[in-house]
């Protein structure tokens, strides 16, 4: 049906640009996108697992192996739900999973540590056939973040539950409750130490790079519908339940199946101010932006302006995706049907 749909509306367009030709009406040299429109694949998805200070000289091949096998993991299972004909909201879950099990990416088991020394998780969920979302924050026992996020928005009248609160109704839709020490890992408590150190040095200094990680997904079904998902554990050392974009819906997660749908990772305070993830799809909606031009605007322009630093994933109904970031690297990947598929860590 969408194929069809497609050659309907490759055919009209072709047909309007022919007659503005023989009729001297302004206009362009070829038919706006009739190769973009006749390319829409089945289905699509495209992830990230952080942006920040990314550099190859600084990584081992172990670790960018580690790395690769589970964004390939995430992809993987996300895939075999959009091949068997499942909803873009079930592979968006799928995938993201899996990348909150891995100790590499901030989000779940490998969630960064807050200045009291606990791990305090957010994520949020977006469907775009409805733009129905829910949003979890500053929980602490539960194993899958982006599934609570999801059952706010399927189980409740409401968008976005914090704290103890929020953990209160995970647990009490089913979903499964873990000791907290099941988040801890060496490497993100070594990271507190260092940070809780360097304050000794210079009083509430901000390393911008602490702010980075964060795990996302967007997917295209075949239907032809769109989710967003994005869960992260913040950043290091963060203090008074601070919550950054990741579970604001509009800054962190947005997904419209008309334009398309972003998951952001970066310094999360600019996100929200900017209203990053909304301001892709409003530029689409309202400026005729194409995808590319609507995230790089966002993220070269308006963020670099006023000093915000990080990156985004996101995809349109055609399939189109992007994965533009202002930093020096963001682990980030998409796969289409058909086999094609690429992971890159640097710029």
């Amino acid at each position: 049906m969408r194929h069809l749909l497609s050659t309907l509306i490759l055919l009209t367009v072709a047909l309007l640009w022919t007659a503005c030709q023989e009729t001297g009406e302004p206009a362009v040299d070829s038919p706006p996108e009739l190769e973009e429109i006749g390319e829409v694949p089945e289905y699509a998805m495209v992830i990230h697992g952080g942006a920040g200070t990314i550099l190859k000289e600084n990584m081992t091949d172990e670790r960018a192996a580690g790395i690769r096998e589970a964004m390939n993991a995430a992809m993987d299972a996300g895939e075999a739900v959009l091949r068997e004909g499942g909803s873009a909201a079930d592979a968006v879950e799928a995938t993201i999973w899996v990348m909150e099990d891995s100790p590499y990416f901030n989000s779940g088991r490998g969630a960064v540590f807050t200045n009291a020394g606990i791990n305090e998780l957010d994520a949020s969920f977006m469907t775009g056939e409805n733009q129905e979302a829910g949003a979890v924050g500053g929980i602490t026992n539960l194993k899958h973040p982006i599934s609570a996020a999801r059952a706010v928005m399927e189980q409740s009248e409401h968008v976005l539950l914090t704290g103890k609160g929020a953990e209160e109704f995970a647990a009490g839709v089913g979903l499964e409750v873990v000791d907290p020490s099941y988040f801890y890992t060496e490497e993100r408590y070594q990271s507190l130490q260092r940070a809780l150190e360097g304050e000794k040095v210079e009083q509430e200094k901000i390393d911008v790079d602490k702010k980075h990680g964060t795990v996302g997904c967007v997917a295209l079904d075949k239907s032809g519908n769109i989710a967003a998902g994005t869960s992260t554990g913040g950043m290091t050392n963060k203090r008074f339940n601070r919550l950054g974009d990741s579970p604001i819906i509009g800054a962190g997660t947005y997904a419209n199946n008309a334009t398309c749908g972003v998951s952001c990772t970066g310094w999360g305070e600019y996100f929200i101010r900017y209203a990053v993830a909304y301001d892709v799809h409003a530029r689409m909606a309202y400026a005729g932006a194409s995808l590319q031009e609507a995230a790089d605007a966002v993220i070269h322009n308006t963020l670099v302006e006023k000093g915000g630093t990080g990156g985004l994933i996101a995809l349109d109904a055609a399939g189109n995706i992007v994965m533009p970031f202002n930093t020096p690297g963001m682990y980030r990947g998409y796969l289409k049907a058909g086999g094609e598929r690429e992971i890159l860590f640097y710029e």
